[in-house]
């Protein structure tokens, strides 16, 4: 028992840690500016007006599944967005705490993750604006609406091992973040954000299914939209938790290895 009590009050106090350094990055990020934190929610409301407006006002994009086009595209940009920040974000976490770095006992696996901690906090954000705009559009309530935190879950992971190989990576490399920007610029299209998997070629999806993002995007969409659980998914679910699984450890594992030698590159 006072072995278990133990792993408690250290994740407990870890835990505390990440929070309390997440707030302060997201002041520290915005600090100067006269909106401050606001700016974290602004810009992305601001991207999603855009797109109402070009793509429902404009273009009069019909309904996808007589469903308003802007609540087909919300759900599965928001969930982008979260997984965008924060992978930019931890590329240069180690550089922006590099006199964190040289503490001996500070836990430098922290810091790419306190990155990823203070994109979750916009995002927590978001996951409630996803549920207001649902029931101001009077759409049916689907219990699955709550599965989407099961979604945050495993994004999280995910970004989490994600974020310890580019900021490992990064201290050797400078060029990670302008490549992890590239990559990620892919990765929006090849992700279900702005196309519906069920109007392309089943061959073409079936390679595009290949990236884990694939499961997070759309299952926030359909979470929403369609009430489907993760549950109906069980071969991509198990699919990307064994890719999640493997991104994770070799994230932790190349970081481990490699973070002897920051302290003298940094």
């Amino acid at each position: 028992m006072s072995k278990l009590k133990n792993i408690l009050n250290k994740c407990s106090y870890y835990l505390k840690t990440l929070f309390q350094f997440a707030c302060k990055d997201l002041k520290k990020r915005y600090a100067g500016s006269i909106g401050g934190i606001l700016w974290a929610y602004i810009q992305p409301l601001i991207s999603i007006l855009v797109f109402w407006f070009v793509f429902q006002v404009g273009f009069k994009n019909s309904p996808v599944d007589n469903v308003p086009f802007i609540l087909w595209l919300v759900p599965s940009y928001v969930a982008w967005t979260y997984a965008n920040d924060a992978i930019m974000q931890s590329s240069n976490s180690l550089y922006e705490y590099s006199y964190l770095v040289k503490k001996v006992k500070f836990k430098i696996q922290l810091l790419p993750v306190i990155k990823v901690a203070s994109a979750l906090i916009i995002h927590a954000f978001f996951i409630v604006f996803i549920f207001g705009i649902y029931m101001g559009y009077k759409m049916p309530f689907y219990g699955t609406w709550f599965q989407v935190f099961y979604y945050t879950f495993a994004l999280s992971c995910l970004l989490v091992g994600i974020s310890w190989l580019v900021s490992s990576l990064s201290v050797f490399w400078k060029d990670i973040s302008q490549i992890v920007n590239v990559l990620l610029q892919i990765g929006f299209w090849m992700a279900p954000v702005f196309w519906n998997p069920d109007t392309m070629n089943p061959t073409v999806v079936n390679v595009l299914k290949l990236n884990p993002f694939y499961y997070i995007v759309q299952g926030y969409r359909e979470v929403f939209m369609y009430g489907k659980g993760f549950y109906e998914h069980q071969f991509l679910s198990i699919y990307f938790w064994i890719a999640t699984i493997i991104i994770f450890l070799l994230g932790y594992f190349v970081f481990k290895r490699l973070s002897k030698h920051f302290p003298d590159l940094l």
